[in-house]
């Protein structure tokens, strides 16, 4: 007879966040409740030449506010939004580190890191010689240190990896931090995504391929599930949570705002674009499975919800196929109708919007829905937040390339 492998249940502690709605999770949350969008015209640089002129940036974000100066001229923007996110995180969840064991609270970031400046030192190299270049450019680019960096601010000396499974990568982070916590590799991990991909490289390739949007209209460019979506949005920022085993959390009486339930991943091996509904339905099952949840108990799915014409229509159908007639029962929303797409810390910054509505009861709308697509048929909780209880939330991210993981988060009792 074989042994039954009791998992300890792992629950979020805290949570910071750096949006383009706000530079806390307050913020975010409001902003996301008020069905406020978070695009505006570029700023970070001259996009005038470009055929996309949208993102949805961070705005009057202070790094010294969160780290020394040295730490500032050290560090690149998205490394600076995850330490930001991360000290945030802490202060919510009440974690003394000078109370923890180093070894055992680690640090998990989904980034793809800041492929701009690699960009920028290439024109230096050629321009100027190999002498000129920033002898901190690996420092700044390199996906790995921004959770070395956030690590190293905190004094983290747990498991420490960063995680690109493109746009699947922020639910990734977390399902990864999950398994470790329940194989007792750590007490706390501290998980989530950042991204800072507002330049010219990743509008311009993205573009290219006809992902963005051209909308000029800031306010309406992002419009998951519409009829006349043309693409998403790039947006930028950090979400960041406390994850910790429910024992250690009691022992330190540690505030619980969540259980993180359960993760499932596939892959499409499909397209290194287009994604496939039969296995994003795999995922699903997979999360539903693990969690030991039955499809009747979800109340509520935050969605991939790109606003691009083959994703929107290829989750709705991976939803109908997992929940069947029921799945017209089920609301569903996206937050990338305000926050825009925000790549490999999409997932983590959906999963802080996930555990603020199974708190308080109100799910966030899809913006901008207005006319309705055959191919998307579902309840995509139109315009305006919607007061509900939710106690099972799935939240579904999807890479392109047809990396897939989907998480279930639930109300803690």
């Amino acid at each position: 007879m074989g042994r039954t492998l009791t998992l300890p249940s792992i629950v979020v502690t805290g949570m910071g966040a750096i949006t383009p709605l706000g530079l806390s999770v307050a913020e975010y949350w409001q902003g996301l409740v008020n069905g406020r969008s978070g695009s505006g015209p570029i700023t970070l640089f001259d996009a005038s030449a470009y055929p996309v002129s949208v993102a949805a940036e961070v705005k009057n974000f202070d790094p010294e506010k969160y780290m020394p100066l040295k730490r500032v001229d050290r560090t690149s923007r998205c490394i600076q939004f995850a330490i930001a996110a991360v000290k945030m995180a802490i202060e919510s969840a009440r974690l003394d580190m000078s109370q923890e064991k180093p070894e055992k609270v680690g640090v998990i970031i989904a980034t793809s890191g800041m492929m701009s400046i690699i960009a920028d030192e290439g024109e230096v190299l050629r321009k100027r010689g190999p002498m000129r270049i920033d002898p901190l450019s690996i420092a700044k680019t390199a996906p790995s240190m921004v959770t070395a960096q956030a690590a190293l601010e905190i004094g983290a000396k747990g498991p420490n990896t960063s995680l690109n499974s493109a746009c699947a990568s922020g639910n990734d982070a977390l399902g990864t931090a999950l398994n470790h916590l329940r194989l007792g590799h750590a007490d706390v991990i501290i998980a989530g995504g950042a991204e800072a991909n507002v330049n010219p490289i990743s509008i311009a390739s993205t573009a290219r391929i006809g992902a963005l949007s051209r909308e000029t209209d800031p306010a309406k460019a992002s419009r998951p599930f519409d009829l006349n979506r043309d693409g998403f949005v790039f947006g930028e920022g950090a979400g960041i949570l406390v994850l910790e085993t429910l024992e250690h959390a009691r022992e330190r009486k540690a505030p619980i705002l969540a259980e993180l339930a359960s993760a499932g991943w596939s892959f499409d091996a499909y397209s290194e674009t287009a994604p496939d509904a039969e296995t994003q339905a795999i995922a699903m099952h997979m999360v539903l499975q693990d969690a030991g949840v039955a499809p009747e108990e979800i109340d509520y799915i935050n969605a991939h919800g790109t606003s691009t014409r083959l994703n929107d229509a290829a989750e709705t159908r991976s939803i109908k196929m997992v929940f069947g007639d029921r799945a017209y029962k089920i609301p569903i929303s996206s937050n990338k109708s305000m926050i825009g797409h925000l790549a490999c810390a999409a997932g983590a910054a959906e999963a802080v919007a996930a555990v603020m509505t199974v708190r308080e009861g109100i799910i966030p709308p899809t913006i901008n829905y207005e006319t309705p697509d055959p191919e998307c048929d579902l309840d995509y909780v139109p315009n305006k937040a919607r007061r509900q209880p939710v106690n099972v939330c799935l939240s579904n991210s999807f890479g392109m390339g047809g990396q897939n993981c989907s998480l279930i988060i639930r109300r803690f009792p």
